[in-house]
């Protein structure tokens, strides 16, 4: 079998209009699979650098940033590798208590491969999130 789960990506800025906003999202969808708040940085006072909101692993470091001041991109997609379609599922009701908009349902995804199991919502912000296994049932 394929291992489709690592990644040579270190972290990820997300430019956000509405940081609050973004974090009262994240914190529990993020939760849900295991991913928590692990750093906040207030905005400079000379306003050179935004306030920021870092997400990880605890024990690892904080590789999904939310940055705030910003414009979220157009196609802006972003997919979190989970271990179990089950985790596919409980992160797609959390983002949707959460008030993420349903993009599509979890679901088998043979067009990307065989075992491709995944989640879509949009967040508040309008970025296409998406929860993922790669491991058959």
């Amino acid at each position: 079998m394929i291992d489709r789960s690592g990644s040579r990506i270190d972290h990820l800025n997300i430019a956000v209009p509405d940081l609050a906003a973004a974090v009262a999202f994240y914190d529990p969808v993020l939760a849900s699979i295991g991913i928590t708040k692990m750093l906040v940085i207030p905005a400079d006072p000379d306003g050179t650098r935004p306030a920021m909101t870092g997400y990880g692993w605890p024990d690892r470091k904080p590789y999904f940033w939310l940055v705030d001041e910003g414009t979220v991109g157009t196609n802006m997609h972003l997919a979190f590798t989970v271990d179990t379609r089950e985790e596919v599922r409980v992160f797609h009701e959390a983002a949707l208590a959460a008030g993420a908009r349903e993009r599509e349902a979890p679901a088998v995804r043979p067009e990307y491969h065989d075992d491709y199991y995944g989640g879509f919502v949009d967040d508040p912000h309008g970025i296409n999130l998406e929860a993922v296994c790669h491991l058959p049932a």
